[in-house]
This record gives C-alpha cells, structure tokens and sequence, in this order.
C-alpha cells in the first residue's frame, strides 16, 4: 500500500519537474540564434485572429459587471464620486490580464497543443531531432514569443473595452454622471497600476504557451492522446494562472504604495 500511494504521489511530482525542465530549455533557446522571424510571425498572426475577437466581446460583459457590481457597493458608501477609477483599476490590474490570460489559454493555448501534438504522434519531433534540429528553437520558442507579445496586446484591447462598457453602463444603468466617471479616474489610478496589467498579460501568456507546448510535445497515443493532452493543458494553465495572479497581486501591492498613501 505505501509502495503504491508513493508511486501515485511521485507521477505529478516528476510531471512538474519535467515541465520546470522544459520551461528552462525554453528560457535558454529564447535569446539563442537563428531566430525563426517567420515562425514568429505566422504564430503571432494565427493567435491573434484566433483571439481578438472573443477577447474583445469578452471584455464588454467584463466591465460592465465591475461597473454595476462596483457602482453599486460605493453608492451605498455615498462616494459615487469614486465609480469610474474603482472600476478602472479593477479592470487594468485584475480583470484585463485574467480574461486576456483566459482565451490566450483556452484558444491559443489549446491549438498550440493540438498542433505539436499531432506532430508528435506522426513522428515529426523526432524526424526533426535526427536532421540536427532543435524542435524547442524551432517550434516552441516562436510560440512562446507569439503568446507573449498577442497577450500584452489584448490586455490592452480588453483595458479600453471594458473600461468604455463600464462607462456606458455606469451612466445609462446607474444615473452615473459622466462628467464625475471620467474625472475620478486619476483619483486613486496611477501609472504602474498599467504597467502592472502589463506585466502580468507577458507572464500568463508565457505560461499558457510553455505549458501548451509541453503537453503537446508530449502526447502520447495518437488522436485521443492528443485530445487529452489538449484538456490537461487548459486546466493546468488555468490552474498556474490564478496561483501566479495572487503572487504578482500580492508582490505589487507590498512594493507599490496606493496613491496617497
């Protein structure tokens, strides 16, 4: 019994040794020549079409929710003065890089995986490694790039939506005044708030694409491995994501003092 209860603890123990490994192959072939300018590219194309549509419809209901949820808690404090920077820092520190962290996973993420999945199981990684060609410089670290610089874009893009849908539902749900919801906003927003957001979309697309490529590239037993492999890697994304959330929050907020402070 205690052979088999070590043996069952040891599996997600040398899984997550692996992955470590991985992502530190992954770091070392990033600044490592010849750079795949054209598998970046086309990378950086397929998961931007793939997610900035979603990204962007996601963002609207996003901040509209903030904005009713958070208007509505500081109207009974009497500080509607307040609505538009509570809500715009919701949305740039939290909500932005989660729901950008979210489709890059859930879309990008998941094609990612399927893709070198199905190239592990018709052999193509391992054709590659017998050429003298590294699939990780190759293939994982275009995508990883990819992941990174389309993540710190639709942070962006989910930013401006869903503080634009916060206004809009603000003033027409809540009897807001426009003119007070666009002044409050540099009353408790300051500017590393932004780059905090920022910060935060670079590393979860990092982790979403290092994760995704690390299932794929180890799928095992054709399509229905490739399929299962795809499911593990959105979890275990989504699962890292909000972990690593709570530490960046958490790191920010003990070396960044709030305004006025």
């Amino acid at each position: 019994m205690s052979t088999l209860t070590s043996s069952k603890a040891a599996g997600p123990l040398r899984a997550t040794g692996t992955l470590f490994a991985f992502a530190l192959d992954v770091f070392r072939q990033l600044f490592r020549p010849p750079f795949q300018v054209r598998e970046f590219l086309q990378q950086s194309w397929f998961v931007a079409s793939v997610t900035i549509i979603p990204t962007a419809l996601v963002a609207i209901p996003f901040g509209a929710v903030i904005a009713l949820q958070v208007g509505g808690l500081i109207t009974q404090f009497g500080a509607q003065s307040f609505t538009g920077s509570a809500a715009v820092l919701a949305v740039i520190r939290e909500a932005g890089p989660i729901a950008t962290a979210l489709l890059i996973a859930g879309a990008g993420g998941s094609a990612i995986c399927a893709d070198l999945g199905a190239r592990k199981i018709r052999e193509e990684l391992d054709a590659m490694m017998v050429l003298g060609i590294d699939p990780i410089q190759r293939l994982v670290v275009p995508r990883v790039l990819a992941c990174m610089m389309i993540a710190v874009f639709l942070n962006g893009l989910v930013s401006v939506v869903g503080v634009i849908g916060g206004y809009v539902f603000n003033v027409v749900l809540q009897d807001g005044t426009p003119g007070s919801y666009l002044a409050s906003f540099t009353a408790l927003a300051q500017l590393p708030d932004l780059w905090q957001g920022m910060v935060k979309a670079l590393i979860f697309g990092l982790i979403a694409a290092i994760v995704a490529s690390y299932k794929g590239m180890n799928a095992k037993g054709g399509p229905k491995g490739v399929g299962d492999a795809v499911n593990e890697a959105v979890v275990i994304t989504f699962m890292l994501l909000f972990v690593v959330n709570f530490v960046l929050s958490a790191i920010y907020f003990q070396l960044v003092p709030a305004k006025g402070a």
